[in-house]
């Protein structure tokens, strides 16, 4: 290969054949003198000859290309790190993923069901809301209640003025472009997503300011800052929005807090429900929209 390291591309493939069992990829274990996956099996799995396989587990032959690339990393049963490390060893760029994932971690959903005084939620690189806890739904709105197109932040700040005056009028338009820009690099790393496409198209049918700002062309990802939210109810609350992100799904998992004894922190509080949802409802839910 011109580019990339033979040595560590054989080595990496063979220590991922090594720890692929049969019964992963519906084989029938049998009597194997090795742990994992024998040669033949990862070539047929990836639709190439044994051969070829052979040596690119011997550091020989032809630099692979991203299809063989991508197939090996589906035999193998690689995560997104690991396939993106399977191309940089080859010395060759990922492809961009074809979609967001919508799929949120169970772990990621106990975590939101057991916060019941905390607003928290989770996007994805689009900013759609795929899960939410009750206190979120006190906060910004009862997400359940929403049509699917509607549970998008940067939707709901352009194009529905009732959602956008819940932000402070100093904090909007920083919100503004940092969610624009966001949303390009999304645009960027997505090329071939149907949702990301047509989300900015309605955004640009619908605000001029959207309109405005992504003829900018910036791009950041940027989502831990502090926000001013105005609620009809508890007023003026300053809060802290710390997100963390899943770099294996891209997506988002958002917190908003306040320092213990302060006011935003009392009024906080004071929307939590007085009754907790019945379990059967008190799910951070909602996957599939």
């Amino acid at each position: 290969m011109e580019h990339g390291d033979r040595a560590e591309l054989a080595a990496f493939l063979r220590r991922w054949r090594a720890r692929v069992q049969p019964s992963d990829v519906g084989l029938r274990p049998g009597r194997r003198r090795t742990p994992g996956l024998r040669r033949q099996e990862v070539a047929q799995l990836a639709g190439m000859s044994v051969d070829y396989y052979v040596r690119l587990e011997q550091g020989r032959g032809p630099r692979p290309s991203r299809q063989v690339l991508t197939s090996l990393g589906r035999a193998l049963r690689l995560s997104d790190a690991e396939r993106a490390h399977l191309h940089y060893l080859a010395g060759e760029v990922p492809a961009p993923p074809p979609t967001p994932v919508r799929e949120v971690r169970p772990s990621v959903l106990r975590l939101l069901e057991g916060l019941d005084d905390t607003p928290a939620l989770v996007c994805d690189a689009k900013f759609d809301v795929l899960a939410w806890n009750p206190m979120a739904c006190a906060l910004l709105g009862d997400f359940a209640a929403m049509p699917e197109r509607e549970r998008n932040i940067v939707w709901r700040f352009f194009a529905r003025p009732r959602a956008q005056r819940r932000v402070d009028a100093a904090d909007a338009p920083r919100f503004a472009r940092e969610a624009v820009a966001d949303l390009r690099a999304a645009a960027a790393r997505y090329p071939r997503d149907h949702g990301v496409r047509d989300l900015v198209e309605r955004l640009l049918a619908a605000s001029a300011e959207f309109r405005s700002l992504w003829e900018e062309q910036d791009v950041r990802v940027e989502r831990s800052v502090r926000k001013r939210i105005h609620h009809p109810v508890a007023g003026l609350l300053d809060l802290e929005c710390e997100a963390l992100h899943d770099p294996d799904r891209d997506q988002w998992t958002v917190f908003y807090t306040a320092p213990p004894g302060s006011a935003s922190r009392d009024a906080l509080l004071s929307l939590r429900p007085a009754t907790p949802p019945r379990p059967s409802r008190n799910r951070a839910v909602d996957v599939t929209g």
